[in-house]
């Protein structure tokens, strides 16, 4: 957000800051959370560059197409475990992995 709009925001009485403060989440749960999106995300994206169905990912993964789907929209029953197992079904390396994880991600930025 530039800061102008900030100011502007600020000076209305709203408070501006990121989620993970409104939240009041510790920076560790910030950082699971941030890695469950980041696989989540990955997961989809990997799905569809198989050119493969929720349906058809879910028999792979001996689930269901709602697991799947679940999965892929990072929500919170669904374990980290899961999600790396799946993605290493659909071919992701370890060092893949590692990369998907290490980079910076911003969904809880201002």
């Amino acid at each position: 957000m530039r800061s102008a709009k900030k100011k502007q925001l600020n000076t209305r009485g709203w408070k501006v800051g990121t989620v993970a403060e409104f939240l009041q989440l510790s920076p560790e749960e910030s950082a699971y959370i941030e890695m469950k999106l980041a696989l989540s995300k990955n997961l989809q994206e990997r799905r569809k560059g198989k050119s493969l169905t929720q349906e058809q990912l879910a028999h792979l993964l001996q689930s269901s197409q709602s697991r799947v789907a679940k999965m892929e929209a990072g929500d919170p029953s669904v374990s980290l475990d899961l999600l790396v197992r799946s993605l290493l079904i659909l071919g992701e390396s370890r060092k893949s992995l590692a990369k998907i994880l290490s980079k910076p991600h911003s969904a809880f930025a201002a």
